[in-house]
């Protein structure tokens, strides 16, 4: 048994990520209350027994699509505590990867959004906010440390926190919802290069 491997047993990695894919294409196009395990099987061209040994059922694979996007996101957040450069280098890299990582995942952000922010669609629990906050708390960081070495100027840490953060979410939800005005990389980084003018020390200095 462990030998066969030919795209429709458990045990070929390939499976599990056909189901995946099956199933973020319907969760982005029907939403997650209207698909059913029979309709991600059937994209996937498996079983249903195949889902059920990858993750026992749909609010496991709807959890496992989460997990890997926001584990990627853990995994920035991570790699920026010892980037180098001034701060605003850093807060521009940081943001920059984090809008690189959703124009990779756009249809799991697009699910994420509808079970977010829309009507409930009786989704298993996902702790989103702690994701946020981590990354609100990396962002706030690298302020500080601005604000410490003199880069920035002197002011709440928090609000210059949600400047930033207000551009990233404007940057990823006119994607999201008019890709025709869309920012893009280069936008997103005008934008901040703007707040970072706004709160500079030397801007403080003249006044």
């Amino acid at each position: 048994m462990a030998g066969r491997k030919n795209g429709k047993e458990p045990g070929n990695e390939s499976v599990r990520h056909r189901l995946l894919a099956a199933a973020t294409d319907l969760f982005t196009r029907k939403g997650y209350a209207a698909t059913t395990v029979r309709e991600i099987v059937g994209a996937a061209g498996v079983t249903k027994p195949v889902l059920y040994y990858y993750f026992r059922n749909k609010e496991g694979i709807y959890l496992e699509l989460m997990q890997e996007a926001f584990s990627r996101l853990e995994e920035l957040i991570a790699g920026s505590e010892g980037d180098r450069g001034s701060a605003s280098q850093k807060l521009l890299r940081l943001c920059d990867r984090l809008y690189t990582l959703f124009m990779e995942n756009v249809k799991v952000a697009r699910v994420m959004y509808s079970i977010y922010y829309g009507p409930q669609q009786g989704a298993p629990f996902f702790d989103f906010d702690s994701y946020h906050l981590k990354f609100k708390e990396a962002v706030r960081r690298i302020i500080q440390e601005g604000i410490r070495k003199g880069e920035f100027r002197k002011g709440n840490p928090e609000d210059m926190t949600w400047a930033i953060l207000g551009a990233i979410n404007v940057a990823i939800e006119v994607h999201l919802g008019h890709i025709e005005l869309e920012l893009g990389r280069e936008g997103l980084a005008r934008v901040l290069r703007l707040i970072f003018q706004g709160i500079s020390a030397e801007k403080g200095r003249r006044k």
